[in-house]
């Protein structure tokens, strides 16, 4: 495990934020769904691709809080650009199960 600075983990910028659509992404080389989340009125809507599909169907992530990355550069991922990463934790099967927080929060509150 590398150890970074307090001003490197002050650059990464993590927000809660509110998932609004979700889409079935077939060209995605592992199971995954396209996400849309609302980062409020500073950030805005954001997209992000997420391999959850094992623990969360379509409708149950709409109106979920999420917890992601914001400021990494977009990544393509097939035809669809991600701009924030969606944060998680990997169970035992490598399936990943969503940060979120334990109250409703504010979009695009900073998490730190």
């Amino acid at each position: 495990m590398s150890v970074i600075s307090w001003s490197d983990f002050e650059k990464v910028e993590i927000r809660c934020g509110t998932v609004i659509d979700v889409k079935d992404f077939p060209k995605a080389r592992k199971p995954s769904y396209q996400i849309w989340i609302d980062f409020g009125a500073e950030l805005g809507i954001k997209k992000s691709s997420a391999q959850v599909t094992n623990y969360y169907k379509k409708e149950d992530l709409v109106n979920k809080q999420v917890i992601a990355v914001v400021n990494f550069p977009p990544k393509q991922i097939a035809d669809f650009f991600s701009e924030c990463l969606v944060l998680g934790v990997y169970d035992e099967n490598n399936h990943v199960i969503l940060l979120q927080p334990e109250r409703t929060v504010k979009n695009g509150q900073r998490i730190g």
